[in-house]
Order: C-alpha cells, then sequence, then structure tokens
C-alpha cells in the first residue's frame, strides 16, 4: 500500500475515534460526514466506485443532511465538556480486538486488481452480470444498474436505518428536546 493509503486509513481512524468521542451532536455530525468521504475516497482507491458513489451520496450526503435538520428542528442543551471521559479498559478491549483482526484478516486479503481475487475466478457469476444486466434492468451501463436497480433499495434502507437510529438514539439519552 501507498503512503497515500496509509494516510487516509489513518484519517478515517481518526474521524471514527473522534465520533465516539464528542459530545456536541453538531460536531459528531460534522465529523460523521468526514469520515464517510473519507470512506468514499478510499473505496474509490481500492477500484470500487459504485460503492464510492453510494457511499459519498448517501454517507456524506442524504444522512449528514437528515442529521442535520434532525438538530435544526430541535433544541440543544449546552454542554460543558467537548469531549467523552475515555474508559481505558474499553480501549484497550478494543484495540486489542482490532489488532487481532488486523492481523487475521489483513494478510487474506487480495491485492487490488490481483487475477485470483473471487470476481475473476468466478467468470460465470461476472459474465451472468455483463450479458444480463440490460435485459434485467433496462440500463446499458452495467456498474450504473447494479448501484440503482440491485442495490438501490439496500442503499435506500441503510440511509433510513441510520437515521433513525441517530433519532432513537437522541430520544433514549433524552440529549435534545423538541420545541
Amino acid at each position: 500500500m501507498s503512503l497515500f493509503a496509509y494516510s487516509l486509513v489513518a484519517f478515517i481512524l481518526a474521524t471514527a475515534v473522534a465520533t465516539a468521542l464528542f459530545r456536541d451532536i453538531l460536531s459528531v455530525i460534522i465529523v460523521f460526514g468526514a469520515y464517510s468521504l473519507g470512506m468514499a475516497i478510499l473505496y474509490t482507491f481500492l477500484l470500487a466506485p459504485d460503492v464510492a458513489m453510494t457511499e459519498a451520496a448517501i454517507g456524506a450526503g442524504v444522512t449528514t443532511l437528515l442529521l442535520l435538520l434532525t438538530i435544526a428542528r430541535t433544541t440543544r442543551p449546552s454542554t460543558d465538556r467537548l469531549r467523552e471521559r475515555i474508559h481505558l479498559p474499553a480501549v484497550v478491549v478494543v484495540g486489542a480486538f482490532v489488532l487481532l483482526l488486523c492481523t487475521a484478516v489483513l494478510p487474506e486479503m487480495y491485492a487490488v486488481g490481483g487475477t485470483k481475487t473471487p470476481v475473476w475466478s468466478n467468470p460465470d457469476v461476472t459474465q451472468h452480470y455483463i450479458t444480463e444486466t440490460y435485459h434485467e434492468t433496462g440500463v446499458e451501463n452495467a456498474v450504473t444498474s447494479v448501484l440503482a436497480a440491485y442495490r438501490g433499495f439496500d442503499t435506500f434502507g441503510e440511509a433510513v436505518v441510520v437515521f433513525a437510529a441517530g433519532v432513537s438514539t437522541l430520544l433514549v439519552l433524552k440529549r435534545e428536546v423538541f420545541a
């Protein structure tokens, strides 16, 4: 991997940690949007432009907008602290788990563009999507048809789930008061 990829992964990890540590809802939403954009750039770097477009549109665009509109409709209590206190035992446990995953999973990943990836090793599935996409969806571009037709409801469902989880969390924690 290149220096750019390592820098991008460091940025994604930093924004994920910042999202968990900030107490101010607006700050969390902004950092979460930056995290989603970082993920979209990473997907582009990994040669998955369809997933990158979905992440940019839904993760950084629609979800961030829905959460911002939600806090615009509510009143925010002032917080004295900017960040949550760090629970050190939890950080150690999560860090050990991430380290275990990295040592077990990363060596098993295929190289980007490698010919031994499952996409190339199973040409029947790949050929089916290339030849049958237009007949099944009416869209000429295979990537667009997979994104819009096959994964469209899935992507919309993900956005609804993230939005509902955010609103539910605010209601359960009683952090926001509806005007």
